[in-house]
């Protein structure tokens, strides 16, 4: 049987990687639309650093010829699931526009 500590380490370890997925897929779907992926994360979030996870999900992502389809409703309830909200607003607004 699991010990509670090595339970917590499994949740953690499981969120961690569902967050790294989400990255993923946020940084994805800005090269599919021809968008920087960093410009946008400091668009919603101007007071933090470099985001290290984006840098790290950037090295993961394919060119956009070579890329799956990605909705906007997928990125933006990724985002959400996560409480990115501001992110999720920011990525709204590129959607916005390009729909104009």
């Amino acid at each position: 049987m699991m010990e509670n500590r090595d339970v917590d380490q499994k949740v953690i370890e499981n969120y961690e990687n569902a967050e790294n997925m989400m990255i993923l897929v946020f940084a994805q779907w800005c090269i599919n639309h021809d968008l920087h992926p960093m410009k946008l994360y400091q668009r919603a979030y101007p007071t933090q650093s470099a985001n290290q996870a984006l840098a790290a999900a950037l090295e993961h992502t394919v060119p956009k010829a070579e890329s799956e389809e990605i909705s906007d409703q997928t990125v933006l309830q990724v985002l959400q699931l996560f409480g990115n909200n501001d992110l999720a607003y920011v990525v709204q607004s590129e959607i916005e526009q390009r729909k104009e």
